[in-house]
């Protein structure tokens, strides 16, 4: 996989090879054998093997079960998705919250991860005298709060422990295996209703904000509580629905 270079003056032989073992990663569904990777290169496997380990060693390819195959994990993703894009998307996300919560009378938050935790990164608050809401930077547990297991729902259960280990998750793997079938129920609903961990009388409504893999990038999350002389079932259902609107107008799918 040798691509002519148009502009030979600055030629990085090491980089092309790296560059290009990422590129091959990066068009297969399914993981690689170094002899696949090898052919594909044309290249001799002295050429790419310390290339090839070296990018195992910084977290940008993953050897899959410890053997011969290697994919690519989410490391890549989640650097293109870091502060500038974050910014851009709070930019983008901050008016659509600040409508859902005048219309609804609730304040939501968007939460993306960082450093093992889910962070609140935007807040919007209704206008009336009294609410409900997460400090921005707050931050929240993946396993104990509707953002975080919102946001473990919607990676892909073949990426997922690799995914929470560029996150920072410890034994990520671990952390997963007892979620597994809430985690599947919210990603077959397409969203999370249930009632606060954190504070009684609350419901937490999540909903997934997707990058262009499908998976979860950041999650948007109404903290419902009920006002007096609301309809529960009505105004809940009515913030449910806007929520997923807002959240599908933010995700990066085409």
């Amino acid at each position: 996989m040798n691509r002519p270079d148009p502009d030979t003056r600055y030629r990085a032989p090491a980089l092309d090879k790296g560059l290009d073992i990422l590129e091959i990663l990066a068009a297969q569904d399914e993981a690689m054998t170094r002899a696949e990777l090898v052919a594909a290169m044309g290249r001799s496997a002295s050429e790419i093997y310390r290339m090839l380990e070296r990018l195992v060693a910084r977290g940008y390819v993953a050897r899959l079960g410890g053997g011969d195959r290697y994919a690519l994990t989410m490391k890549m993703f989640l650097l293109a998705h870091r502060h500038p894009p974050l910014r851009r998307l709070v930019a983008q996300a901050q008016p659509l919250m600040d409508g859902f919560a005048r219309q609804t009378r609730q304040s939501c938050h968007l939460v993306a991860p960082d450093r093992g935790m889910g962070v609140v990164v935007a807040q919007a608050s209704p206008v009336d005298t009294w609410e409900f809401r997460v400090r921005i930077g707050a931050p929240l547990d993946l396993t104990r709060t509707g953002s975080g297991l919102t946001l473990l729902a919607f990676q892909h259960p073949d990426r997922a422990a690799d995914t929470l280990s560029q996150w920072g998750v410890a034994e990520a793997a671990a952390v997963l295996a007892p979620l597994r079938d809430h985690l599947d129920a919210i990603r077959a609903q397409g969203w999370r209703e249930a009632p606060s961990a954190q504070v009684v009388g609350v419901v937490d409504l999540s909903a997934p904000v997707l990058g262009p893999d499908g998976d979860a990038a950041a999650v948007l999350t109404c903290a419902y509580v009920l006002h007096p002389g609301d309809d529960a079932r009505t105004d809940r259902a009515g913030a449910l629905a806007m929520l997923r609107e807002t959240a599908a107008a933010l995700s990066f799918t085409g």
